[in-house]
C-alpha cells in the first residue's frame, strides 16, 4: 500500500489544513460533530463507517486539534468527542462544501436538508468573501503571495 505524503510542514495553508482535515471521513465526522454528535457510537451508527477507520479518523483528528476527547457529559465512564476551538473554526469550510453541493450536485427540485438561522428559521444566507474594507470580492480579485 502506498503512504500517504505528509503535508504538515508545507509553506501552503491549504495543504497543511487537508494534511489535517482532507478526507472524506473527517470532514464528514466534522460534520455530524456540528449536528450534536459526540460519541464514538452515534458516529459509527450515523457514518456507517467501519469501527477500525473510525477510530483512526477520531484518533487524528484529536491528534490535529479539531476534537477533544472529553469525559462524557452524562457522567457515565464513557468518553465523548467534541470540537475544539480550531474544530468550531471548521463550521465556515463545513458551509461552503454545503453551500457548493447544493449548488453543484443537486438536480434543481430535488430535495435536501437545508440550513437554517435559528432565531428566524431562514435558509442561511450564501457565503461572501470581503475584502477588509468591506468589499465582496471574488477570485479573480485575489492573489496569493509566497513568502520571501
Amino acid at each position: 500500500m502506498m503512504k500517504r505524503k505528509s503535508f504538515r510542514e508545507a509553506e501552503c495553508p491549504v495543504a497543511r489544513s487537508l494534511d489535517a482535515i482532507g478526507d472524506w471521513w473527517s470532514l464528514l465526522i466534522i460534520r455530524d460533530a456540528f449536528d450534536g454528535i459526540t460519541r464514538f457510537t452515534a458516529f459509527q451508527q450515523n457514518l456507517g463507517i467501519a469501527k477500525g477507520m473510525l477510530a483512526t479518523r477520531l484518533r487524528d483528528l484529536v491528534e490535529a486539534g479539531v476534537l477533544d476527547l472529553v469525559p462524557a457529559s452524562d457522567g457515565s465512564a464513557y468518553q465523548e468527542y467534541v470540537l475544539s476551538a480550531a474544530g468550531r473554526d471548521l463550521f465556515h469550510v463545513i458551509v461552503a462544501l454545503r453551500q457548493w453541493g447544493e449548488a453543484h450536485r443537486y438536480r434543481p427540485q430535488e430535495r435536501r436538508s437545508v440550513l437554517v438561522d435559528t432565531e428566524s428559521g431562514a435558509p442561511v444566507a450564501r457565503l461572501e468573501l470581503r475584502a477588509a474594507d468591506g468589499r465582496r470580492i471574488a477570485w479573480p480579485d485575489t492573489q496569493v503571495i509566497a513568502p520571501s
